[in-house]
C-alpha cells in the first residue's frame, strides 16, 4: 500500500522536545553545586552506583557516552555540554521552539550512598537552574530526586516546585523494586499536591538483572530489555492502586516507544478480570487507569515494515496520547523531519509534535 508523503506545507516550525540529555561539560559544573561535605565525599571516594559489576564500558564502543558522532562539539567538552552547538544541531535547526531537559548523568538516581545521591539530584537541579536555564530560555528542567529517599525526595520537589522552569518530577522505572510500591507513594503524594507529572525515563541502576531472565549477553538484548522495565513499572504503578489514592497524578513514559502498550493493556484486563478478588482497591478495569493517567514519548519510534501498520499503532494507543521525543544527542536520535512522514494527517502531528505536551504540561510550561 502506497501512503502518501508530506510535503512542504505539513511543515511544523514549533515543535516541543520532550527528551533532551545535557551534560556537564567538566565534573565541576556538577560539583560546585554541592555542599562542601559532599564536594569532598566525590573527590575521595567518587560514584558508587548499584551496579553488580566492578566495572562497565561505554557501549556501543563506535559510540561513546551512546552519543551521536557529530554531537561532539568542536570546541571541546561531552555531547551536549556546549548550548551553542545544541542550538545549532538540535534547537534552531529543527524549530523546537521548547526542550525539556532530562539529565542522565552523573547517575545521581542510582547511588548506594542515599545522602550523597540526594545531594547530586539537588545539584543537578540547580545547574539545571542556575546554569541550563538561563543560558536558553527555549529549555525546561526536571527535578531529579532519589527515588530510596523519599523524604529527601519530597523536600527536594518543594524546594524546586516554585521555581519557573522546573515541569516534571523525574524518577528512574529500573531500581531496587517496582515503584508502585507504597514506599514511594509520598513522592508522589508531593509531585501530586504541587501539579507537577512524573517523567519516567528508561534509565536507573538497581543492582538486578537488565531482563526478567537474567543477564544478557550482548548490549541489543541490554538495550531492548529497557521496554520491559517500562511494562514493569506501567504495571506496578496501576495494580499496586497508585491512581486510586492519587487521581489527579499524571505520568508521561520517555524513551521506551509505544508498540508494547496495547498488548500489555489487554493483558492486564484479561487477568484482572479473573483475579480481581487480589486486588479489590482497584475500581476499574487497568487499561482504564493506563487510558486516564499515562502518557508516552515517541523515542525509539517503532518502525514496522509497512507504514500503515504504525499508524494503526498510534490509533490504537491514542493521537493525544504520544509526544514527540528526539533522544539528543544519543545515537539512536529521531530526526523530527522524518517521523509521521506517510500517512499522518497534518493534525495528528500537530498533536504528536506540539499540542500534546502543551496539553501535559500546560502552564508549567510557560
Amino acid at each position: 500500500m502506497n501512503m502518501p508523503i508530506l510535503n512542504a506545507a505539513d511543515s511544523i516550525t514549533d515543535l516541543i522536545d520532550c527528551d533532551i540529555h545535557p551534560f556537564p561539560r567538566t565534573p565541576n559544573d556538577i560539583a560546585q553545586f554541592l555542599p562542601q561535605r559532599w564536594q569532598e565525599h566525590g573527590r575521595e571516594y567518587g560514584s558508587n552506583i548499584r551496579s553488580v559489576f566492578s566495572n562497565t564500558i561505554a557501549y556501543p564502543r563506535i559510540t561513546p557516552f551512546t552519543a551521536r558522532l557529530d554531537s561532539w562539539p568542536p570546541g571541546g567538552g561531552l555531547p551536549a555540554s556546549d548550548l551553542d552547538f545544541m542550538r545549532e544541531q538540535l534547537l534552531d535547526r529543527y524549530n523546537v521552539a521548547l526542550g525539556i531537559l532530562q539529565p542522565l548523568r552523573p547517575a545521581a538516581s542510582s547511588q548506594r550512598n542515599l545522602e550523597y545521591g540526594s545531594a547530586l539530584c539537588a545539584a543537578i537541579n540547580d545547574w539545571q537552574y542556575e546554569v541550563l536555564l538561563p543560558g536558553e530560555s527555549r529549555l525546561r528542567a526536571s527535578i531529579m530526586v532519589h527515588p530510596e529517599d523519599p523524604d529527601a525526595a519530597v523536600a527536594e520537589i518543594a524546594r524546586c516546585a516554585g521555581k519557573k522552569g522546573f515541569v516534571q518530577v523525574s524518577l528512574p522505572p529500573r531500581g531496587l523494586e517496582p515503584l508502585g510500591r507504597r514506599r514511594f507513594w509520598p513522592i508522589f503524594e508531593a509531585a501530586a499536591a504541587h501539579g507537577l507529572p512524573i517523567g519516567l525515563h528508561v534509565s536507573g541502576v538497581g543492582g538486578h538483572a537488565a531482563t526478567a531472565g537474567g543477564w544478557p549477553s550482548y548490549y541489543i538484548e541490554e538495550h531492548h530489555s529497557l521496554v520491559q522495565m517500562m511494562q514493569a513499572t506501567t504495571t506496578s504503578l496501576i495494580i499496586e492502586g497508585v491512581f486510586e489514592r492519587f487521581p489527579s497524578l499524571r505520568v508521561v513514559m520517555i524513551e521506551s516507544g509505544i508498540a508494547w502498550v496495547p498488548a500489555l493493556r489487554a493483558r492486564m484486563d484479561r487477568v484482572w478480570r479473573r483475579l480481581r478478588s487480589e486486588v479489590p482497591h482497584l475500581k476499574r478495569l487497568p487499561s482504564e487507569y493506563l487510558r486516564d493517567h499515562f502518557w508516552f514519548t515517541t523515542q525509539p519510534i517503532d518502525e514496522p515494515e509497512r507504514d500503515e501498520d504504525l499508524i494503526d499503532l498510534f490509533d490504537q494507543v491514542g493521537w493525544d496520547r504520544i509526544m514527540l521525543s528526539t533522544d539528543y544527542p544519543h545515537w539512536d536520535f529521531d530526526d523530527p523531519s522524518q517521523l509521521l512522514r506517510r500517512g499522518a494527517t497534518h493534525a495528528q502531528r500537530l498533536a504528536v509534535f506540539r499540542d500534546n505536551a502543551r496539553g501535559f504540561y500546560g502552564e508549567l510550561l510557560a
